[in-house]
């Protein structure tokens, strides 16, 4: 009996080796109870919300122990200044307090995730000898940090009138599905729904199970497989594999990153449906892109649209000219690169994505002068052309992205450049057919119409229960069979 207890309290608790992910079996327990004692309230709005809030906050602290604590902090902070905002006739002190709510939450961001990366900049300089902190990451911070800002600084722009509920906003910034790794979801979408009676339809009973059946079926069948069984080799040392095999390994890191970042979000979309919220698409076939700007149009649309609307815009977008707008978008891109991790890989990441912006629209204005207009077979080969391009520029920021060091990213082009051998093609298939297959099926996937995904999920939308169960039920077990023996931490819980 005592071991059965131990083995209770050790589930229950945090762990940081074994922190609570959407697509882990405590999981699962978790979410059937919490559906349980959601449904049980679900025709009060307060009881939906103290629910829903109370087993955010415990799927946080299962997730980063005590630093739960930083997401109430947060929304305490924001509360209280946002409405201090709102009331405020003044536009001096209103600027007073949207600063002071900037300084507290990039404050709290930098300190975590910043400090060490600044300790290491003034020790390489010379400038001292500070030893780095023993600091942890909280996890989700970058994502509820860029909430709380979009929040305030809405409710400055007098674009929303802030909660009067305290635990109104609890639940806007904790809302479970997309704490840790987002997307970043806008107050302006979310909070109306909160007071709006729960009520299931047959669509989003059909629509939520398509998008989690098929984010678990990203996360843990491509992405997780092609990671362990390939990939994850070739970044661990790239001097060891010839060009050809490193190659192959950026094509594979695209779907891996691509596919377990978007299959978390389908879930967390999904879980929202079913639940009765509304969560805009984080991701929109974004390899099928055929130019950088389109690229980030259908690549984390949360955060692109977020640095579009909360950075590069109030720095002047593109109304002071045409220089002043290619200096915005490369601003834009290296804070966006920074935001995603205390490295020089990511600023430089975000440095090419800029100056690839840039140079876009310089292509965009010299088409638009010329009045260039492709049709038919012309218009065909150079969509073509077009995606092909800027999937291998994505492609070799990539390696940047996922290499651990720039001696490592460069190693990586290296050998691509000068150790080609494409003489070993017929080896590595041999080696490693079913990586070559998940990732070829991946991609035929990810290039269907969007007619084809629009079928899918209408034909889940008709089943009548019993079916759904059954067909979640087998699916599962699939899961279950193929999944890697070790969990995959996702790539974005870093960030």
């Amino acid at each position: 009996m005592m071991d059965v207890l131990q083995q209770l309290a050790y589930q229950l608790t945090y762990h940081r080796e074994d922190p609570i992910l959407l697509n882990s079996a405590f999981f699962f327990y978790y979410f059937v109870v919490f559906l349980f004692c959601y449904l049980a309230v679900s025709g009060s709005k307060q009881g939906r919300v103290w629910v829903f809030s109370l087993f955010s906050l415990y799927f946080f602290y299962k997730a980063c122990g005590w630093y739960v604590g930083l997401v109430i902090l947060s929304a305490v902070v924001d509360f209280i200044l946002s409405n201090r905002i709102y009331r405020e006739p003044r536009l001096s002190r209103k600027k007073l307090l949207l600063g002071i709510s900037v300084v507290a939450n990039l404050g709290m961001l930098f300190f975590f995730k910043y400090t060490n990366f600044f300790i290491g900049i003034v020790n390489d300089l010379h400038l001292g000898h500070l030893t780095p902190l023993q600091i942890f990451l909280p996890i989700g911070i970058s994502f509820y940090t860029f909430e709380n800002l979009s929040y305030t600084i809405d409710v400055y722009r007098g674009e929303i009138a802030p909660v009067k509920e305290f635990m109104d906003y609890v639940f806007f910034l904790s809302f479970f599905p997309k704490l840790m790794m987002g997307p970043i979801v806008r107050a302006a979408d979310f909070i109306p729904q909160i007071a709006k009676p729960y009520k299931l339809t047959a669509e989003d009973v059909g629509k939520g199970m398509y998008l989690i059946l098929t984010g678990l079926f990203k996360k843990m069948v491509i992405s997780d497989f092609i990671n362990q069984n390939f990939v994850q080799y070739i970044f661990d040392d790239p001097s060891k594999h010839v060009g050809l095999e490193c190659l192959l390994g950026v094509y594979g890191y695209a779907l891996i990153i691509y596919c377990d970042f978007s299959g978390y979000s389908d879930i967390a979309l999904g879980i929202a449906r079913w639940t009765g919220f509304k969560i805009p698409p984080n991701f929109d076939s974004p390899y099928q892109s055929t130019n950088i700007t389109e690229f980030w149009r259908r690549w984390h649309i949360s955060l692109s649209s977020w640095l579009r609307d909360y950075l590069y815009i109030p720095l002047g977008g593109n109304r002071k000219g045409k220089v002043r707008q290619y200096i915005n978008l490369a601003l834009t891109m290296l804070i966006g690169g920074f935001w995603h991790g205390a490295s020089w890989n990511f600023i430089f990441w975000g440095g090419l994505h800029g100056a690839a912006l840039a140079l876009d629209k310089l292509r965009i204005t010299f088409l638009k002068k010329r009045q260039y207009v492709f049709k038919g077979f012309s218009a065909g080969f150079w969509k073509v052309v077009g995606i092909l391009i800027t999937f291998h520029f994505v492609c070799f920021c990539w390696i940047f992205f996922k290499a651990s060091t720039f001696a490592d990213a460069w190693t990586l082009i290296h050998q691509i450049i000068y150790d080609f051998q494409p003489n070993v093609m017929g080896t590595l298939y041999e080696g490693y057919k079913p990586v070559f297959w998940v990732m070829g099926m991946a991609f035929v996937l990810h290039f269907l119409p969007r007619s084809s995904e629009n079928w899918l999920a209408k034909r889940f939308e008709k089943m009548p229960v019993p079916a759904s169960v059954v067909v979640m039920v087998v699916f599962l077990w699939f899961i279950i069979q193929v999944k890697s023996t070790q969990p995959m931490m996702p790539i974005y819980l870093q960030f």
